[in-house]
């Protein structure tokens, strides 16, 4: 079991990774960590999870994704981005504004628990920022060769704490604490 508290209100970038470091494959394609990372492999995550911030991308490959059915059910979505869809989605909030008002929004909506950071972009923004608190990597058993990396290149280096690294089945989950 995982040292998971809920109610601390963290800011945690949540990332299902490849072994050579690879959180999507290419074009984006995200459907190979569904074959090993379900919502009951580690449940006390998605338990301690009050609220979502998502970047476009990652809110537009998940909507492509939604007849897989993946069920998470990690709170309120907000997506930030510079243009919101034509068609509004009733089930996520677009936010236009800069990243720390989005992660003042979101974290606010989560009521305690903690806000999970998704997408490559936007959690490069929040790591740039000093916004966030920990990470977590979901360790998949698999090499994808090219894709999305973990990281860009533009972010500078930041210094991280191991606290836990939990395993269940094929999926080995590392938390780490950002330094600050």
């Amino acid at each position: 079991m995982s040292d998971v508290s809920i109610g601390t209100g963290k800011v945690v970038v949540n990332r299902a990774m490849s072994l050579d470091g690879f959180i999507a494959g290419p074009g984006h394609a995200m459907d190979w960590i569904f074959e090993y990372l379900t919502a009951d492999t580690f449940p006390e995550v998605m338990a301690a999870t009050g609220a979502m911030l998502i970047g476009r991308g990652t809110y537009e490959v998940a909507k492509r994704m939604a007849d897989q059915d993946t069920p998470y059910d990690g709170g309120g979505q907000f997506v930030l981005t510079h243009e919101p869809p034509d068609e509004p989605d009733p089930t996520v909030t677009f936010l236009t504004c800069d990243i720390e008002e989005a992660v003042a929004t979101a974290r606010s909506a989560a009521g305690g628990k903690n806000l999970e950071i998704l997408g490559a972009d936007v959690a490069a923004q929040c790591l740039q920022r000093g916004l966030v608190d920990e990470i977590l990597v979901y360790v998949l058993p698999v090499l994808l060769g090219d894709g999305v990396c973990f990281s860009p290149p533009s972010l500078d280096r930041i210094d991280l704490e191991p606290f836990s690294n939990t395993q269940s089945g094929a999926v080995t989950m590392l938390r780490f604490r950002v330094r600050k």
